[in-house]
């Protein structure tokens, strides 16, 4: 028989679920939007491309985990009030 689960119960904002729901957020809404994005750029070399998909993807990743941050706070303190 396997070993047993462990679960947690965090006090406050689930940082583990920030971190997850970040990464696949970003994936799913960064890439149409680099490739977009992308459409009214020059990009003559393959470095180009890719410097500029990192910056696009920094700024898609930044704005993503604040957003998803601050919905777990809010999420957090309303479930401590009930």
């Amino acid at each position: 028989m396997p070993a047993r689960v462990e679960t947690t119960d965090p006090d406050g904002v689930d940082y583990g679920w920030v971190m997850q729901v970040t990464f696949v957020t970003t994936i799913v809404v960064g890439a149409p939007v680099v490739a977009v994005t992308s459409a009214f750029v020059e990009l003559a070399s393959w470095g180009a491309r890719a410097a500029f998909a990192v910056r696009v993807g920094a700024l898609v990743w930044f704005l993503t985990a604040t957003f998803v941050y601050v919905y777990a706070r809010r999420q957090s303190s309303r479930s401590e009030t009930d």
